[in-house]
């Protein structure tokens, strides 16, 4: 995307490519690389690709354990930077995050990354950031808005359809709501990639479900009202499919045209 400021002849401007800034969330993990064996933060590789190819710059951001206020450090001086956030995928959120307790069935609690990346999506919903929630960043998406989550999916659909084994990637069919984000993304039938045991059971204040599996499993939520909040229970990044990324980063250059334009006529 090129600009010029308003009122300039465009042949004696000067052209500025805008690359969208998109922070993307990552896990931490104990984990080896060549000698070393380290605590680390960690992310597959396709997530930020994708976010790259698409024409944005990631930014990848980690979970905070030792900062001076806790894992949510800095959150809107970070969000304040950034034209997008991705949400990615992993463990379970804490169900103590929406008031219950946990099933013996919920596995890879990180109350660290929890309280991080609800930090940072609060802060990027107070300035309409673009945000693409993945999987668990769905599910993260649907509990900061006050939702609920089925702890252990199979328990209320009779079946294993949506993760048959635990870290297998499955094909689920979901149906789009018409004229939502998700159906012009994806169209009105897709198959995508699935690997979660849990799922949105009772909606978040202002978010709208825009993708159902064929029993009934909300498989996409949208917010009601912002530019482009985005929310997937499956995975993109593992089928390789630009197109949510794409989405995010069309919403992002118009975030960051605008704001720029809105500091521009506040300098007037």
């Amino acid at each position: 995307m090129m600009a010029c400021p308003q009122g300039s002849v465009q042949p004696f401007c000067t052209l500025v490519v805008v690359i969208p800034l998109i922070g993307v969330s990552t896990y931490v993990a104990h984990v080896a690389w060549g000698g070393w064996e380290r605590h680390a933060a960690v992310l597959p590789q396709s997530y930020y690709e994708l976010v790259a190819s698409a024409g944005a710059r990631p930014l990848l951001l980690p979970p905070l354990r030792t900062a001076p206020t806790g894992p949510s450090f800095g959150a809107g001086e970070v969000i304040a930077l950034l034209d997008g956030l991705v949400l990615t995928g992993g463990g379970d959120v804490d169900p103590a995050a929406y008031g219950e307790t946990a099933e013996p069935e919920v596995a890879g609690v990180n109350q660290t990354r929890d309280e991080s990346e609800r930090a940072l999506l609060a802060e990027a919903l107070k300035v309409d950031l673009p945000v693409l929630a993945i999987c668990r960043g769905c599910q993260i998406l649907n509990v900061e808005l006050g939702g609920t989550l089925h702890q252990h999916l199979p328990h209320v659909v009779g079946n294993d359809e949506h993760r048959r084994a635990p870290l297998v990637f499955g094909e689920v069919k979901v149906t789009t709501t018409p004229g939502s984000h998700a159906s012009a993304v994806f169209g009105s039938n897709t198959i995508v990639l699935c690997s979660h045991h849990q799922a949105i059971k009772d909606l978040g204040a202002g978010l709208i479900p825009t993708a159902r599996a064929d029993d009934g499993v909300v498989e996409a939520v949208e917010l009601s009202g912002s530019p482009f909040v985005l929310g997937v229970q499956w995975h993109p990044e593992e089928a390789g499919d630009p197109r949510p990324f794409a989405a995010l980063v069309e919403a992002a250059r118009s975030y960051r045209s605008e704001r720029t334009t809105s500091r521009a006529n506040a300098a007037l």
